[in-house]
C-alpha cells in the first residue's frame, strides 16, 4: 500500500466518523425492540451477521419472509431505523421479517456489505423447514434499496424472489451525483459532494461503478423479480435513475412494477415523518403499498 493510499484511507475513515455523528445525533436505534434477534453465520470466519427478526401475530408454519435492508449511504450505522415498517409488515401480512445489519465502508468497502447480504439471503433458503421458499421477498432503503436490487437481479435465479420493494434507493454510482437533479426543483437533494464522498468510500478503485451488484441500473431488465415496487421521492435527486430502472424492467414480459413518487417529500422522508404532515401520509402510503404488494 503506498503512503498516499494510506493517507487517503485515513482521510475517508475520519470523514466517516464525522458524518456519522452528525448523521446519528438524537437518534434512538439502541431502543429498537425487535422479537428476536439472529446471528447468521458469514462466509468469513469468526464474524456472524446480526439481523433482528419481526414475527407475525398469526404465524403460519414454514412462514413467508422478507429480507430487509436499512438505508447507510453504505457508511451509516442505521441498523433498527426501519424497526416501524417491519413491524408493520410483520404484523399485516404473515411475513416474518428479518433486518439485516451488514458492514459498512470505508472501514467494509464493497463487497462486503453485497457479502453479508447474499449470506443472509442463502442462510434463509437453506432453511425451507422454517422459511416458506416460494414467498420470499426483499426490501431495502436507499443504499439497503441498492442491495436489495443488486441481490434480487445479479446472484439469484429471478423467480427465488416473490417482490421486491425498493425505498429510493440508489441505483447508479457510475454517473456523478452533480449530474443529477430531484424532479421537484424545491426539494432538498443530497449534497453532491457528500454522495460523491459516499461512493468514493463504497467503491474501491479496482471495481467499475457500472457492475451491476454496485449500480443495478445497469443489470438485465429481465434478470430482475417479477413483481416490483419502487417508491421514490420528488425532491430526490436519485427518483430519476430509479423510476428510470423501474421503466426497464416493466418492459419485461409478465411483470408487475408498481412506481409511485411521493410529493413535497425528499430523501428517506419517512425517518422523521410526523402524523398528519405530507411526510406523514406519504409514509403511510408507501408502507400501505408494501402491506399490498406483499398480500398479492
Amino acid at each position: 500500500m503506498s503512503i498516499f493510499t494510506y493517507l487517503l484511507r485515513v482521510c475517508y475513515k475520519f470523514f466517516a466518523v464525522v458524518i456519522r455523528i452528525i448523521a446519528t445525533r438524537g437518534m434512538r436505534l439502541r431502543a429498537v425492540k425487535p422479537d428476536d434477534v439472529y446471528q447468521i453465520p458469514s462466509r468469513n470466519s469468526n464474524r456472524s451477521i446480526k439481523a433482528h427478526v419481526y414475527r407475525p401475530t398469526t404465524a403460519s408454519s414454514p412462514s413467508p419472509v422478507l429480507v430487509n435492508f436499512h438505508g447507510s449511504g453504505f457508511i451509516i450505522p442505521m441498523h433498527g431505523s426501519d424497526h416501524e415498517f417491519c413491524r408493520k409488515i410483520s404484523h399485516e401480512t404473515g411475513y416474518t421479517v428479518l433486518d439485516v445489519q451488514y458492514r459498512l465502508a470505508p472501514e467494509n468497502p464493497f463487497p462486503a456489505a453485497f457479502h453479508d447480504a447474499e449470506d443472509a439471503v442463502n442462510w434463509v433458503l437453506q432453511r425451507p423447514e422454517q422459511f416458506d421458499l416460494s414467498r420470499v421477498a426483499i426490501s431495502g432503503f436507499s443504499a439497503g434499496g441498492n442491495l436489495a436490487l443488486g441481490i434480487s437481479s445479479s446472484l439469484f435465479p429471478r423467480e427465488t424472489f416473490r417482490s421486491v420493494l425498493a425505498f429510493y434507493p440508489v441505483t447508479d454510482l457510475y454517473t456523478d451525483s452533480g449530474l443529477k437533479s430531484s424532479p421537484d426543483p424545491a426539494g432538498k437533494p443530497i449534497p453532491a459532494v457528500i454522495a460523491r464522498f459516499f461512493n468514493r468510500c463504497y467503491i474501491p478503485s479496482t471495481y467499475d461503478a457500472r457492475d451491476p451488484r454496485i449500480s443495478p441500473s445497469y443489470a438485465a431488465p429481465e434478470r430482475f423479480p417479477d413483481r416490483l415496487l419502487m417508491l421514490t421521492a420528488a425532491g430526490d435527486d436519485l427518483a430519476r435513475e430509479a423510476e428510470g430502472l423501474a421503466a426497464q424492467i416493466s418492459k419485461a414480459p409478465g411483470r408487475e412494477v408498481v412506481v409511485q413518487r411521493m410529493q413535497g417529500c425528499n430523501h428517506a422522508w419517512d425517518k422523521k415523518a410526523t402524523t398528519g404532515s405530507i411526510e406523514g401520509d406519504a409514509k403511510e402510503k408507501a408502507y400501505d403499498m408494501a402491506v399490498a404488494m406483499l398480500s398479492r
